[in-house]
C-alpha cells in the first residue's frame, strides 16, 4: 500500500449493510476476505500508485523514474528487455537487435547501480516484472542497496518470479519446469532468511490474460499456479506461513466492469479458504491475497488511440472497486511503442482522478450488495472451482502445464475471442465499429539506434575489470550447487558479488539442468 494517508470522508459510513454481514461475505478485513484485505481499505490510505517503465539503457530508466516519482507515483515498477529476461547478456549474439526494446537491459552489477542512482531505496518499494532470471535481478538490487548503507532487512518490493505462467502465457522460460521450481523455491528460502520483506513472487494472471484468457480461466489458472508454488515449499520443508504472507498476485483489468469487479472479490475468497483448508493456516497474514492490477495492454488500439483513455480508467476504476492494493494504467500510445513522458503522466493523473475526485474510495467495497455483482462473484468463483477440480485430476499446475492442458484452454478461448472480433459479434470502437477511414499520426516514443552499441560497450568494459580466477571459483561453486541439493541464491549472490553477469549465471543453470 501506499503511505498516502487520508483523512476519511465524515459524511460517508466506513461500510454499508447488514450486521453481522453473511459468511461469505464477512467483514472488510476478515475472513474470507471477499468484502478487502484491511478494515478501512482506501479510507484513510491509497492503494500504491506503481506505473511500468523501463526502456533502453540504466540511465534513460532511471531518470524516468525520477520522472514518474515526482509527479506523484508511490511505487516503482521496472520492465526488463528480452535479453535479460532470456538469461543472455547485451553483448550476446541472440542479443542482437533487442537491447533495451521492451524494458531496461540489465547485464551487471554496475547497470543496476545505474538504474538505482538516487532512488530512496531504504523507503521505495519496487517491483520487477523478471522470471526466469529473477534470482539474479533481486540480489543484484540488494548488493546495491548494501553498497548505500541499506540492509536487505529494509528494501522493499516484489520480483514476479512465476515461472509457470511462462510456458503457457509469454514465454521467457529458460530451464525446464521442475529445476525451475526448485530457483523459485529456493528464493522463497532465501528472502524469508535475507530480504523478509520483499514479495518473494507475483502469481502473474496479467499475462494468462493477456494471452487470450477468459476472466475465469485467468483466475483458475492464476490459484493452481499458486497452490503448485506453495505445495513446492511445503516439500522442501517451508512453513505454509513462512511463505504464504509473502507470495502477492497480479491480476488483469478488462473492459467489463462488473465482470473484473467480481473476479476480484472471488479470488479473495478462493484464496482464503484454500490456505486455510488445504494447507492448514488460520494466520490471517497468509490468507490474505494482496494483489497488484494493471490494465489490459492487450485491449489497446492502434487506430483513435486517444479512446484508450476511456479504456483505461474503466480497467483502472474496476481494480478500485474490486480492493487492489496497487496498480498500473497504461499509457494511450502502448499499441504503437513504449509510452511517452506525455501519456505516462496522463496515465497516472488517471489514477490520481479516481483515488481524489470519484469518491469511490470513500467507503469501503461500494458495490457489495448489489444483486448482480454478488451473483457474478458466486459464479466466477464456482466456475474456478471447477477449472481446479479439473487441474487436480491431472496432478496439478506443473503436470497440466506440461502436458499443454492450460495453454490449450487458452488458446482455444483466445481464438473464440478473435472470431467474435472478427464477425462484428465483439464491438470494438474504432476496430469493427466507428472507424475512421484517416487519423492523425500520433506521437510515438523515439528509440535511440546508438544505445544497443553503448550498452554493449558497457557490458564490455565491464568484463574488463574482473578478477578471472575469483571468477571461475564463484561460478564452480554455483554450478555445484545446482547440481546438487543446497540452495543455489547464496553461490549465486557470491557470484554477482564477484562481477558474474546474468548471461554468466545462466549459462551456468543451462549446463546444469538443460534448456526447455
Amino acid at each position: 500500500m501506499s503511505d498516502d494517508t487520508r483523512e476519511p470522508a465524515s459524511d460517508v459510513d466506513a461500510v454499508y449493510g447488514p450486521s453481522p454481514a453473511p459468511a461469505e461475505l464477512g467483514e472488510p478485513g476478515a475472513f474470507p476476505f471477499t468484502r478487502g484485505i484491511h478494515r478501512s481499505m482506501y479510507r484513510e490510505r491509497l492503494w500504491t500508485m506503481r506505473q511500468y517503465a523501463g526502456f533502453g539503457s540504466a540511465s534513460a530508466t532511471n531518470e524516468r523514474f525520477h520522472f514518474l516519482l515526482s509527479a506523484g507515483q508511490t511505487g516503482l515498477s521496472c520492465a526488463f528487455d528480452l535479453p535479460t529476461q532470456m538469461g543472455y547478456d547485451s553483448d550476446h549474439p541472440r542479443s542482437l537487435g533487442e537491447v533495451g526494446r521492451v524494458g531496461v537491459a540489465i547485464s551487471s552489477l554496475d547497470d543496476m547501480r545505474r538504474l538505482l542512482e538516487g532512488l530512496p531505496l531504504e523507503s521505495v518499494s519496487t517491483s520487477m516484472t523478471i522470471n526466469a532470471t529473477a534470482a539474479s535481478l533481486l540480489v543484484l538490487y540488494q548488493l546495491v542497496a548494501e553498497e548505500r548503507g541499506v540492509s536487505g532487512a529494509q528494501i522493499r518490493g516484489t520480483i514476479q518470479n512465476d515461472i509457470l505462467k511462462e510456458y503457457v502465457a509469454r514465454g521467457t522460460y529458460i530451464y525446464p519446469p521442475r529445476p525451475s521450481m526448485r530457483l523459485v523455491v529456493d528464493t522463497f528460502a532465501y528472502c524469508a532468511a535475507e530480504v523478509p520483506q520483499w514479495n518473494t513472487i507475483s502469481v502473474s494472471g496479467y499475462h494468462i490474460r493477456e494471452a487470450g484468457s477468459t476472466a475465469v480461466q485467468e483466475l483458475a489458472f492464476t490459484v493452481a499456479n499458486a497452490i503448485a508454488y506453495l505445495e513446492a515449499a511445503r516439500s522442501a520443508g517451508l512453513e505454509v506461513d513462512h511463505v504464504a504472507p509473502r507470495l502477492s498476485f497480479f491480476f488483469n483489468a478488462h473492459d467489463n466492469l462488473f465482470e473484473e469487479v467480481a473476479k476480484f472479490r472471488a479470488a479473495r475468497r478462493l484464496w482464503a479458504t484454500i490456505v486455510r483448508d488445504r494447507f492448514g493456516s488460520n494466520e490471517p497474514k497468509s490468507q490474505m491475497m494482496r494483489f497488484h492490477t494493471q490494465t489490459a495492454g492487450s485491449t489497446l488500439t492502434a487506430q483513435q488511440p486517444l479512446t484508450n483513455v476511456a479504456r483505461v480508467t474503466l480497467q483502472a476504476l474496476s481494480a478500485v472497486l474490486g480492493g487492489t492494493q496497487s496498480l498500473h494504467t497504461n499509457g494511450f500510445d502502448e499499441a504503437l511503442g513504449l509510452p511517452t513522458e506525455a501519456a505516462a503522466k496522463l496515465a497516472l493523473r488517471t489514477q490520481q482522478i479516481i483515488g481524489y475526485e470519484s469518491g469511490v474510495t470513500a467507503t469501503v467495497d461500494p458495490l457489495a450488495g448489489s444483486y448482480y455483482v454478488e451473483h457474478l462473484t458466486n459464479e466466477m468463483e464456482r466456475a474456478a472451482r471447477r477449472y481446479l477440480d479439473d487441474i487436480e485430476s491431472r496432478g496439478g499446475a506443473v503436470a497440466a502445464t506440461e502436458s499443454g492442458f492450460i495453454s490449450g484452454e487458452i488458446e482455444r478461448a483466445a481464438y473464440d475471442a478473435a472470431v467474435a472480433i472478427e464477425r462484428g459479434e465483439r464491438v470494438v470502437v474504432g476496430v469493427n465499429k466507428f472507424v475512421e477511414e484517416s487519423e492523425r499520426p500520433t506521437e510515438v516514443f523515439p528509440h535511440d539506434p546508438d544505445e544497443e552499441r553503448r550498452q554493449v560497450e558497457r557490458v564490455v568494459e565491464f568484463r574488463s575489470r574482473r578478477d578471472p580466477e575469483q571468477l571461475r571459483v564463484v561460478l564452480d561453486d554455483l554450478d555445484r550447487a545446482a547440481r546438487g541439493s543446497a540452495n543455489v541464491v547464496y553461490p549465486l549472490r557470491d557470484a554477482h558479488r564477484a562481477g558474474a553477469t546474468i548471461g554468466d549465471v545462466a549459462d551456468v543453470f543451462r549446463r546444469a539442468w538443460g534448456e526447455y
